[in-house]
C-alpha cells in the first residue's frame, strides 16, 4: 500500500466494486461524449480485471477518490490507463498520488518506457498537463493504435527519471 499526505491511500483493487464500477462508468460516458466511439480507447472492467493489468485505487477515508491502472506490454515497456479522478476531489493531490504509485510500480517492474494516449480536445487539456510535468512527451501511436486526430499520444523514459524513494 502506498501512504500519501492527508490520509490518502494507493492501493491494488478490483475494479468491479460498486464504487469503482460506478467511476469507471461516468469514465467512460465522458469519453465518449468528448470524442468519436472510434477514439475512445478506455477499457471495460473486464478488460480491467485481465493478468496483465495492475489496477489501482486511491482513498480518503474510504472513500474512492480516483483510480488508475497499468498496462504491461512486454520487453519493459508498459502503458497507463483509465486514469480518473472524482469531480470533487479533483485539484486536491489525487493524480499526483496515483501517478507517483504508478511510476512507483514500473521502476519496480523493471520498465523502461511508460506510454499513454489521452484525447486531444481541450477536456484532456488537464490531464496532458499533469503527464508533461512528471515528463511525458508526446509521440507517435505505440502497440495497436494508429494515427488519430483525436488521440495525443506520450511517452516517458523511466531511464531519465531520478529515483526519491526507491
Amino acid at each position: 500500500m502506498f501512504n500519501f499526505f492527508n490520509k490518502l491511500q494507493v492501493f491494488p483493487e478490483s475494479p468491479d466494486k460498486p464504487d469503482i464500477k460506478a467511476l469507471l462508468e461516468e469514465h467512460m460516458r465522458d469519453m465518449l461524449a468528448t470524442s468519436p466511439p472510434e477514439s475512445v480507447h478506455a477499457l471495460d472492467i473486464s478488460k480491467l480485471m485481465k493478468p496483465d493489468i495492475m489496477f489501482l485505487t486511491a482513498r480518503r477515508k474510504k472513500q474512492l477518490q480516483g483510480c488508475v491502472a497499468i498496462k504491461a506490454l512486454g520487453a519493459g515497456k508498459g502503458e497507463i490507463k483509465s486514469m480518473r479522478t472524482v469531480t470533487e476531489a479533483r485539484r486536491q493531490g489525487v493524480a499526483a498520488a496515483l501517478m507517483d504509485a504508478i511510476l512507483e510500480i514500473a521502476a519496480s517492474r523493471g520498465y523502461h518506457t511508460l506510454y499513454l494516449e489521452t484525447g486531444s480536445m481541450d477536456y484532456f487539456l488537464p490531464a496532458r498537463t499533469l503527464y508533461k510535468k512528471y515528463g511525458f512527451t508526446e509521440c507517435g501511436p505505440f502497440e495497436n493504435y494508429e494515427e488519430d486526430p483525436n488521440s495525443v499520444f506520450m511517452m516517458l523514459d523511466m531511464r531519465e527519471i531520478v529515483p526519491t524513494s526507491l
